[in-house]
């Protein structure tokens, strides 16, 4: 059997086209014959003829033989439109462009393996007709591609729809991580400002403390000056400065210690060092909870 280069779903659209080819091309014969058969039956009735009625009956022969091959033509060529107009229709539903080639239509070499394609087919049928008398319809054209990519369209917009609900989650999550993150940052900076609060407090008794230790000590130093100046006095007086000088600076500590005593018995220094112990726990939390 001839074959034409295609699949065998294609070669079978093409073995039921030419079918239908060969059932017209035999109606178009069978006018032919029909129209000899008329003139023939009119016409021949008489055993001689002259030279005008001869060429009268040729002309009107011609005539109508030419009206009815005319008409098969032009139907032949409107067929063929109408299927390039299925083939095209149906690879427009793919997004394709088809092109054809003219020039291959007068190709004798191919038309010859066309003919005896359809030779070896039609002889093929005709046993086949005998044992299958019935073959079932082929399916038409328009229905396998669409249904195929109607298909895959719907497969494509389940997707979709799937990630735009997993980007819609994704979404609320970090919107939501992102309120979290916002919250610990503001926490983090009024702890922040709470700690430096307390430093600066802390700075500013730790300041008047030494303005005080700095004041006695300039204190000690101007009667230090003083015995200097006084020098020969004291000198003549040594050991009653000595004991002076032991005596004020035993004041001094017992100053300074009474002093930072009275300071850390005051609200301001426990109030101060209770907060500066919670604010230290709280902070300790915040970062453990940050570190998880």
């Amino acid at each position: 059997q001839a074959e034409l280069g295609i699949n065998e779903h294609h070669q079978n659209e093409v073995v039921s086209y030419m079918r239908f080819a060969r059932f017209k091309r035999g109606m178009c014969l069978k006018t032919v014959d029909s129209c000899f058969q008329d003139l023939k039956d009119s016409r021949l009735v008489e055993e001689t003829f002259t030279v005008d009625e001869v060429i009268d009956m040729l002309d009107g022969l011609q005539s109508v033989v030419h009206s009815e091959v005319e008409s098969e033509l032009i139907n032949t060529t409107y067929t063929n439109v109408l299927l390039l107009r299925q083939l095209f229709s149906q690879a427009e539903k793919w997004y394709l462009k088809l092109q054809t080639d003219v020039s291959d239509l007068e190709n004798r070499e191919l038309l010859d393996q066309v003919a005896e394609f359809e030779k070896s087919e039609y002889t093929s049928s005709n046993k086949k007709s005998t044992a299958d008398p019935i073959k079932p319809k082929l399916a038409p054209l328009n229905e396998g591609g669409s249904e195929l990519l109607n298909k895959t369209v719907a497969h494509l917009q389940e997707e979709n729809e799937k990630l735009k609900t997993r980007l819609r989650t994704i979404e609320t999550q970090a919107t939501a991580a992102l309120d979290e993150k916002s919250k610990l940052e503001k926490s983090l900076r009024d702890l922040q400002m709470i700690q430096g609060d307390q430093k600066n407090t802390a700075n500013q008794d730790i300041t008047e403390l030494e303005n005080k230790v700095a004041a006695l000590k300039s204190q000690f130093e101007k009667t230090l000056n003083d015995t200097t100046a006084n020098q020969k006095f004291l000198e003549e007086d040594l050991v009653t400065t000595k004991h002076d000088l032991l005596k004020v600076q035993d004041q001094l500590s017992t100053a300074e210690k009474e002093l930072e005593k009275k300071f850390q018995q005051t609200a301001a220094y426990r109030n101060m060092k209770e907060i500066l112990t919670k604010k230290n726990e709280q902070i300790k939390d915040l970062r453990r909870r940050l570190s998880k």
